[in-house]
């Protein structure tokens, strides 16, 4: 099988391994489509230290089951059946114990980090088959690269504790910033505004429903005002550094939540005034909880127009390390690339 090797920092090889075998529990997917994470894109330059030469990266993957091992259900999950996988893994003695809150176990396994797991760009990787989720037989098969980042966008507007009749600001127009416009559509909001210096990705937003603003327009607390017509009264930062928390917070309501799930820097500085003096409340998000991931699968099945415009460019294998390349030096495009394994995709 083809697989897509970190050989070193900026350097991704396309190289033949054996295919795997499934062991007892586990499911083997026939890869059809793995996104770009932008924490792909920060392994692949050595930003973050979350990934290493000699790994095989990707988690945001879609495709169809190839092969069961020893005690699994082929009545649940059929060979041939279109699927997906949740790439947070909790060990199975765990599992009851973290039920609802797997994203809190500490001993949990992310398939697309973690060294030693050969993850989702490759034509095939083995995963538990209680993280395998079949996927609607209806929807194009390469859209369920985008459940992953969904179910993150998803997640982190539950953590929000998002409703209707609210007033909401996103900030970051990127694939995340992209995904939580639509889960908060999907929850009800849509008063929404979304900050982004981008004008490309400005226009894909407005796309999808967010009134989307600039930094050339003015402070973004008074682009907010303006175009709300008051303060939000959530703000998700899907940027995280500390300008765009700042905003975030100068943009919110007095008792007001700000969810911070970007992971611009790992360390911020913050007003704490108006935090503490304005009983604003800044939570944090990551990744999502397995019912998250499920929800997020069952929503992007049924509504796949919706998230088509998230999808910018579709390239084989032997594009992605061009693809990358143009990612780390800041010249993708306005939405998703996926790379695709299947035989359609290398065609396209």
């Amino acid at each position: 099988m083809r697989a897509l090797v970190l050989a070193d920092y900026h350097r991704l090889d396309l190289v033949e391994r054996p295919r795997p075998e499934p062991g007892p529990g586990e499911v083997l997917l026939r890869v059809a489509a793995t996104g770009i994470c932008g924490s792909d894109v920060h392994g692949y330059t050595g930003e973050n230290g979350r990934r290493v030469p000699g790994q095989v990266m990707g988690h945001e993957s879609s495709g169809t089951i190839a092969a069961l091992g020893e005690g699994v259900d082929g009545s649940a999950l059929p060979v041939g059946a279109p699927a997906t996988f949740n790439p947070v893994i909790v060990p199975e003695e765990q599992a009851q114990r973290y039920r609802g809150r797997e994203q809190h176990c500490p001993d949990k396994t992310v398939i697309g980090v973690a060294a030693g797991y050969q993850a989702s760009f490759a034509e095939h990787l083995l995963v538990p088959a209680r993280n395998v989720v079949l996927l609607g037989a209806a929807m194009p098969l390469h859209l369920g690269a985008l459940i992953e980042p969904l179910a993150v966008a998803l997640h982190a507007v539950r953590v929000g504790g998002a409703r209707a009749g609210q007033r909401a600001l996103v900030v970051g127009g990127g694939p995340i910033g992209q995904s939580v416009v639509l889960a908060l559509r999907s929850a009800g909001v849509t008063d929404i505004v979304l900050s982004e210096p981008s004008a490309a990705r400005r226009e894909l937003v407005a796309a999808l429903g967010a009134r989307a603003v600039g930094p050339e327009d003015g402070p973004l607390a008074e682009q907010v005002r303006a175009v709300l017509g008051a303060p939000a009264d959530l703000a998700i930062d899907a940027v995280g550094l500390s300008a765009t928390l700042e905003g975030a917070l100068a943009s919110t309501a007095l008792g007001g939540t700000v969810v911070l799930v970007g992971m611009g820097s790992p360390r911020v500085e913050l007003p704490a005034f108006a935090i503490s003096t304005e009983e604003r409340a800044v939570l944090g998000s990551f990744t999502y909880s397995a019912e998250d991931f499920r929800d997020a699968a069952a929503w992007v099945s049924a509504h796949p127009g919706q998230v088509m415009p998230l999808v910018s460019d579709i390239v084989p294998p032997e594009r992605a390390q061009e693809s990358f390349a143009a990612l780390a030096a800041g010249e993708g495009p306005a939405g998703k690339i996926l790379v695709r394994f299947d035989e359609q995709g290398a065609a396209a």
